[in-house]
């Protein structure tokens, strides 16, 4: 029993010591995507912030593939020695799951995550002639035209698509959807008057916005963005079941040492704790977020079973 014992303490010492000594050589940070778009300039901001606070390389390594599948199940199947790490979206692990018909990881039981680091939500946006301004307008106008309102996606599964069909269960109303292949093609369409509205992540119809191409009705939050502060929140309208918006969050192989996840998770926080930093996150198209892993842990189970209802009401499939 005592050899047991001294067994497990020195097991226990190892562990702690090689979690206080890490990282001692340079540490891959997977983006589960190609360049552009908000993950990729996000991951690169926080491993460049880690490699200064850690005195080690952060090198990015970008995986895309199968919406973020190829990279995550890279992670997934890494080492957990806390020298892979990695950026997740919500839509790659608490949708994904619900929508492909095999995966390639279970991102309830092969990730751990760290920290969330950033949020950014949808918002209903219309063609300036449909006569409508608010959430309660815009319902009555859909519930009185059933079956004529087109709304455009960036394809099936997406959060614009998924947003819709949320939309479309809460209130009862009969919508159709148009998926797009190229995101560009369903901005335009909404621009000339070829669909009527949009439930856009707000990274990609900002600027259209601001030029008054097109007309915000709700942000899909609690909160009000920063960027367009004027615009009120479907919560506000009176929706409060009515939230949509793709996060952000470091996550690692499952396993990996304890103390390594609190210190990443600490020294984002300490990052995110500082008001510069937070702007730079905001101006990079997320609004920052923070706290513990088990925050992390709590959102996506939550978010998990709600999308899961969600994709079997609309039939999103991809094989």
């Amino acid at each position: 029993m005592n050899r047991i014992l001294i067994a497990l303490l020195i097991l226990s010492f190892s562990a702690t010591a090689q979690a206080q000594s890490w990282p001692a050589k340079p540490v891959r940070f997977i983006v589960p995507a190609g360049q552009g778009g908000t993950i990729d300039p996000l991951s690169r901001f926080f491993a460049e912030a880690y490699a200064r606070a850690f005195g080690q390389g952060f090198v990015i390594d970008n995986r895309p593939g199968a919406q973020g599948n190829a990279g995550l199940a890279a992670i997934a199947k890494s080492d957990p020695d806390g020298y892979t790490i990695g950026m997740a979206a919500s839509s790659m692990i608490a949708i994904n799951p619900h929508l492909y018909a095999t995966m390639p990881y279970d991102p309830r039981k092969e990730l751990a995550g760290i920290v969330l680091v950033g949020d950014v939500p949808n918002i209903l946006v219309v063609h300036p002639e449909v006569p409508v301004k608010t959430m309660a307008e815009f319902t009555a106008y859909a519930k009185a035209n059933p079956g004529k309102l087109n709304f455009g996606s960036t394809g099936n599964g997406s959060s614009m698509h998924l947003a819709g069909e949320l939309y479309k269960t809460l209130t009862a109303t009969l919508m159709t959807h148009i998926p797009y292949k190229v995101p560009a093609d369903a901005t335009n369409d909404l621009i000339s008057g070829r669909t009527q509205l949009m439930f856009q992540l707000m990274t990609g119809i900002q600027g259209q916005v601001k030029a008054g191409r097109v007309r915000p009705i709700a942000v899909l939050s609690g909160k009000r963005w920063p960027g367009l502060p004027d615009v009120p929140t479907s919560v506000e309208q009176g929706m409060g079941n009515l939230k949509s918006s793709v996060w952000f969050a470091v996550v690692a192989p499952n396993g990996v040492p304890a103390a390594v996840v609190e210190r990443i998770n600490a020294e984002t926080n300490k990052l995110l704790a500082d008001q510069a930093f937070r702007d730079r996150v905001q101006a990079l198209g997320a609004a920052p977020m923070g706290g513990s892993a088990a925050d992390y842990r709590r959102l996506y189970d939550e978010e998990f079973v709600r999308w899961a209802a969600v994709v079997k009401a609309s039939g999103a499939k991809i094989d």
